[in-house]
């Protein structure tokens, strides 16, 4: 009886006692130790919820960031003043024809530079006569480092180096550089210096604009980033105005290299690395810091139950128990093209960009021939670009992104066309100045467009990567702009038109990207294109 006894208590203990739970409690609740499970959000959704899409934090930082494409701008133009034909005068007592069209008809030594031989590369290195074409090797040149560069800093923005880092390389680059073209003792010197210049210069622009953009929310992103040519044609004034107080080209380089200097030490620190870089390489709790700085900063509060995830971590039903980091999502220019989705769209926008890219600075060096005081062409035309950037700003979120980018190209297209049928005599030199310039306005507005439209259309993972082949894009239409100018005549209007319409016509095939997501990988994007494709086909 006794053994009996015992062996019913052992059987009592062994058996498991049932839990007891209360209705109201979820079982995922249960299941993690009483608390409710992080509700995982993408970027865009937790900025517009919690956050703020654009307060103060991101003004802050968008302003901070995007002062860099003004020292893009000095750096680019800098060869206006810099590799400028000075004027010239006859010696007094010389056989000198003062009413001579050029000093190529002139003897040696009956004439003489105005304001002694320093004055640009063009007076000091005897670059006249025979030797005017290496003025124009000099851009060609310059832009062969931006195409370089464009490519090379738009990988490391988007690998380990990061947004930030690759900004602040390209800063201290520019700086080196730029110091060291002032001290070129000869040709070949300043012509390798402008490279590496161009080199490094191919990639501010580029990291600072993904930079200011990514922490904007969607509604904000399009103005936000085409506020950024503001910088830049505001940066070229600027450097007109540097130009008439640095007359001499080597105090300009260095005058024009020095706010590069101020910027790594006073602004650099003050800006934050990119949340969504730090989101797509894994760095959960670093994006998620920056983003409770941002709602904090905006008057805001980031609830301690809300963590990031990537868009195509919110397709899968798990749930992430914790805040903690996840393997690092990356991606480069073959997975680009492996995608269907980004494929088509990468070779549209280098396209698009590359035609753009001809008819702007191809309009520009016609531009530049008006005849009037270099200075204060360069400041015009500068300014005229800002009405085509307040113009597209304003229709941007009306029209969307696509109808204005044709819209755009095809303006200028037509203007273009215009000045082909006019002649360049008398009266008619004005008409076609007016063409010239309203091809400008056209194209800046597109110029304007393409950085934020090309932004959107390709994720997080290979967003700088994108317009890194884009902006090589460009910079091979630089390239090719001064061999067109060359061709005289009508024909650079019939080669501006020609590239303008064809580029309005490659558009039509691109997607509109107006207040869709930013996506943060390849997956989540192919994902939302084939269940927009679905319900298309129901």
């Amino acid at each position: 009886m006794a053994a009996t006894t015992s062996s019913h208590d052992e059987i009592k203990k062994a058996a498991p006692e049932p839990e007891l739970q209360s209705p109201l409690i979820p079982s995922s609740v249960a299941a993690n130790g009483g608390m409710k499970p992080p509700e995982k959000l993408c970027f865009d959704e937790m900025l517009q919820m919690y956050c703020g899409e654009f307060g103060r934090w991101q003004m802050r930082h968008f302003v901070f960031t995007t002062f860099a494409w003004a020292l893009e701008a000095f750096h680019t133009m800098v060869i206006i003043f810099a590799d400028r034909e000075p004027e010239w005068r006859c010696v007094p007592g010389s056989k000198c024809d003062p009413a001579a069209s050029t000093v190529c008809d002139l003897e040696p030594g009956t004439w003489e530079w105005v304001g002694g031989p320093r004055m640009s590369t063009v007076s000091e290195w005897g670059l006249i006569c025979g030797n005017k074409y290496k003025v124009g090797l000099v851009q060609a040149v310059f832009f062969g480092g931006c195409m370089i560069g464009a490519g090379i800093f738009g990988h490391l923005s988007d690998s380990n180096l990061g947004r930030k880092g690759s900004l602040t390389m390209v800063c201290i680059l520019n700086t080196i550089t730029g110091m060291l073209t002032s001290l070129a003792p000869n040709y070949l010197s300043y012509v390798t210096l402008r490279f590496l210049t161009g080199f490094s210069t191919g990639g501010v622009g580029l990291c600072a604009f993904v930079l200011a953009t990514e922490p904007i929310g969607p509604t904000m992103r399009g103005v936000a980033g085409m506020s950024t040519f503001y910088f830049f044609s505001s940066g070229i004034a600027l450097l007109a105005g540097i130009a008439y107080l640095f007359p001499e080209w080597r105090q300009l380089y260095i005058a024009s290299t020095l706010p590069s200097l101020l910027y790594i030490l006073f602004v650099l620190p003050f800006v934050s690395e990119s949340p969504r870089w730090y989101l797509v390489k894994g760095r959960i709790k670093a994006a998620m810091a920056i983003m409770s700085a941002i709602a904090t900063t905006n008057g805001n509060h980031l609830p301690p139950g809300v963590i990031l995830a990537l868009d195509e971590d919110l397709c899968s039903p798990a749930v992430t128990p914790a805040i903690k980091n996840k393997e690092e999502v990356s991606g480069c220019v073959v997975d680009i093209i492996r995608s269907r989705v980004t494929r088509t769209r990468l070779f549209l926008s280098v396209a698009i960009n590359f035609m753009c890219s001809v008819v702007y600075y191809g309009l520009s060096l016609n531009v530049v021939n008006l005849g009037t005081n270099l200075y204060l062409n360069v400041i015009l035309n500068s300014i005229s670009e800002m009405p085509a950037f307040m113009l597209t700003t304003l229709f941007l979120d009306k029209l969307g992104r696509k109808p204005l980018t044709i819209l755009t190209l095809w303006f200028s297209g037509f203007f273009c066309f215009l000045g082909s049928l006019i002649g360049n005599k008398g009266a008619w030199k004005g008409v076609r100045m007016v063409c010239s310039i309203l091809g400008i306005f056209g194209m800046a507005g597109t110029y304007n467009l393409l950085f934020i439209y090309t932004a959107e259309l390709f994720p997080t993972v290979v967003r700088n990567v994108a317009l890194g082949c884009t902006t090589q894009a460009s910079q091979m239409g630089a390239i090719l702009a001064p061999v067109v100018v060359i061709l005289g005549d009508w024909w650079p209007f019939v080669v501006f038109t020609v590239c303008g319409m064809s580029g309005g016509m490659f558009a039509f095939y691109l997607p509109e990207t107006l207040n869709q997501p930013l996506y943060d990988t390849l997956t989540g994007m192919e994902a939302a294109e084939n269940e927009s494709d679905a319900t298309t086909s129901v």
